[in-house]
């Protein structure tokens, strides 16, 4: 689960990084502003890539989804990727955890069998 998640925040840190050069084309939006808020939402993608195999981890990965999608109010594209990486999300954690418990009844089998040569 950890390297599909990861990968999936790492993809969102760079789509959040071209989002902000597009808001900051907006007038009525100061640059400051842009970069702290974007920058909050980039650094929390590389600290969620630690944290994603903890209940909490990806808890807080379900808000970034949801931020992401509300970042299209200032950003429209940002709806439909938004979108995009919530179902990217949803599959990372989803599948990841069934390749976890994959490589967990492939280990309880290799350790039984190995019982069972000795």
């Amino acid at each position: 689960m950890r390297t599909l998640c990861s990968s999936t925040l790492i993809g969102e840190f760079f789509v959040i990084g071209f989002a902000a050069l597009v808001a900051m084309k907006d007038p009525a939006l100061s640059t400051a502003t842009v970069w702290t808020v974007s920058g909050i939402a980039m650094l929390l993608c590389v600290l969620l890539c630690g944290m994603v195999t903890r209940r909490a981890g990806v808890a807080l990965g379900w808000a970034l989804q949801i931020a992401l999608v509300v970042s299209g109010f200032v950003v429209p594209t940002m709806f439909f990727l938004g979108a995009v990486f919530g179902a990217l999300w949803w599959a990372s954690v989803h599948y990841g955890r069934k390749i976890e418990e994959a490589r967990a009844r492939f280990a309880a089998q290799a350790g039984s069998g190995e019982a069972d040569a000795a």
